[in-house]
């Protein structure tokens, strides 16, 4: 729901939310490239610069709605080796980014002074965990439905294949039924009393 304090909120973590979404976006990025497709590169999204990264919709429906998202991360599934396990990896590499730096993050707060800088810490552990286990969610556009057709085998795969253009309606129902934000937190405030 959208409410001037949740605005305000959002405006806030603006700053924090593009370095997450650009470190997620990059690691799409450079895995894509170490398995041998550098579509991305020459696109421009071999870099650590959030406006690459950034779609604009996206940024505008994070700050007035609070789901958004980045620009999605180009590659040619003809250049990978193996592309059913490749196309898993890449979008694996992801939210596993946002795992690691979550962990070291933990770190970092673990040793700050407080105030702030524990503040601006904390929201940034947070943050990546919950992109993480969003983009984990094995529905299409999510990373997880890619993920997961990399395990199955191929007689199953065409068949998850076939979910995939009801993965959109599907995504939105959850998230409007709070169903999203159930399953999402739930591990996220696990390893945050964890972690922290």
């Amino acid at each position: 729901m959208f409410t001037l304090e949740g605005l305000s909120l959002r405006l806030i973590l603006l700053p924090f939310l593009a370095v997450v979404i650009t470190i997620h976006e990059f690691s799409h990025s450079f895995a894509a490239y170490k398995l041998g497709d550098s579509t991305a590169k020459m696109s421009g999204r071999l870099t650590l610069n959030p406006l690459a990264h950034l779609d604009k919709f996206g940024t505008l429906a994070l700050l007035f709605f609070g789901i958004g998202w980045g620009k999605p991360v180009p590659f040619n599934i003809y250049n990978l080796k193996n592309p059913k396990r490749d196309q898993a990896l890449i979008a694996f590499a992801g939210p596993f980014s946002n795992l690691l730096m979550a962990l070291a993050l933990s770190f970092v707060y673990k040793i700050s002074p407080g105030g702030v800088m524990s503040s601006a810490v904390f929201m940034l552990v947070q943050l990546n965990l919950i992109l993480a286990f969003f983009n984990l969610l094995p529905i299409e556009p999510l990373d997880g439905f890619k993920v997961v057709l990399g395990f199955l085998p191929n007689r199953l795969a065409g068949d998850w294949l076939e979910t995939q253009k009801y993965g959109l309606y599907i995504l939105i129902f959850l998230i409007v039924t709070g169903v999203v934000e159930k399953v999402v937190f739930a591990p996220v405030n696990l390893i945050l009393r964890w972690i922290l």
